[in-house]
């Protein structure tokens, strides 16, 4: 299978939309088809994140990644957060995250970040295979903390 990862604008919305809601779901989120449109839409209309829309060569859409320009203080230089990839489930284990995440790395790369992160769930053994056999290494020296506004 033919895949290629194109950078996605506002002609994409409508394409990345179900996906990032799928992604949702498959992280406990109640499905909201209108509410992931309005983020995606939200992010590109504000240039606030970088997005990927992996497609085959029928132009079927498999899956998509999404950046976000972050900095390190500790290392004054510009970083990249990769919050989010998914694969349909049709196109898991077919190379379709390998290509976005080398996509997404060879973007960081070229926009003169100086690295990368991310953050799975504990119990995604599969997504930390693929991180893992790309050269992503567990930090093992910092905890991730969380604070829910919400509650307040």
């Amino acid at each position: 299978m033919a895949i290629q990862a194109l950078r996605a604008d506002a002609s994409h919305i409508d394409q990345i939309a179900p996906l990032f809601d799928a992604y949702r779901v498959f992280y406990k989120q109640p499905p909201n088809l209108a509410q992931s449109r309005a983020f995606i839409a939200e992010r590109i209309a504000r240039d606030e994140s970088v997005i990927f829309l992996a497609q085959d060569s029928d132009g079927e859409n498999l899956g998509f990644v999404q950046m976000f320009q972050t900095f390190s203080s500790i290392d004054a230089h510009r970083t990249w957060l990769l919050a989010d990839l998914f694969t349909t489930p049709a196109a898991r284990g077919k190379g379709v995250g390998t290509v976005l995440m080398n996509t997404a790395r060879e973007f960081a790369k070229l926009a003169g970040g100086k690295g990368m992160t991310l953050e799975t769930a504990t119990d995604n053994f599969t997504a930390q295979r693929l991180y893992e056999s790309l050269g992503w290494e567990r930090d093992t020296g910092y905890y991730t903390y969380a604070l829910d506004l919400k509650k307040d």
